[in-house]
């Protein structure tokens, strides 16, 4: 296993070091609010799971074992395993309308049409079974190598290109009205 590049600073996290807990959090939290945030669709839910991960890696750092497994490998898993908890609960309260969904597209000054794409894959990847939306927010908007995306989720290589394979499948037919002919 290559080293461990926040191996050093989880560490000093451990110690109780203020300014490593400051540039652990800098790097590691904006993708875990991406991720939080693909997965639910909804910005305050990503939020809440985001600082929950982050409080983790805080209780987890005295008992960190270095070489067992990548500090990002158990910090996307956990960041999942928090955003399912939420999925499954969502699914156990009955409402009469749907949740709003937040546009995790461009920013507004893109442009409204820019925001309408947004909405539209947003929308399909909430559609998407949750392991392929998994995967193809592990490997597309998390840029992890299949290999690493893998580890995460706990399959094979071959189960994730499969579970990519069908979730782009299903993206480009939810999505086929968009492509220029």
């Amino acid at each position: 296993m290559d080293s461990d590049p926040d191996e050093e600073l989880l560490a000093r996290v451990a110690q109780g070091d203020p300014a490593a807990v400051r540039a652990l959090t800098g790097r590691k939290l904006p993708r875990v609010l991406a991720l939080a945030g693909r997965m639910l669709g909804e910005a305050s839910e990503a939020e809440d799971v985001a600082q929950e991960a982050m409080i983790r890696v805080w209780r987890q750092a005295p008992t960190w074992t270095p070489g067992v497994a990548r500090f990002d490998t158990w910090l996307h898993r956990v960041t999942l395993n928090l955003c399912y908890d939420r999925l499954r609960r969502r699914r156990e309260i009955p409402t009469e309308t749907p949740p709003e969904q937040v546009d995790v597209g461009p920013a507004p000054d893109r442009g409204l049409e820019a925001a309408d794409v947004g909405r539209r894959v947003a929308s399909a990847m909430q559609a998407l079974p949750d392991r392929q939306r998994e995967a193809v927010a592990l490997c597309h908007y998390q840029d992890l190598t299949n290999i690493e995306a893998a580890a995460i989720m706990g399959v094979s290589v071959e189960a994730l290109e499969s579970l990519l394979s069908r979730g782009r499948r299903a993206l480009r037919v939810a999505l086929s009205d968009m492509v220029a002919p």
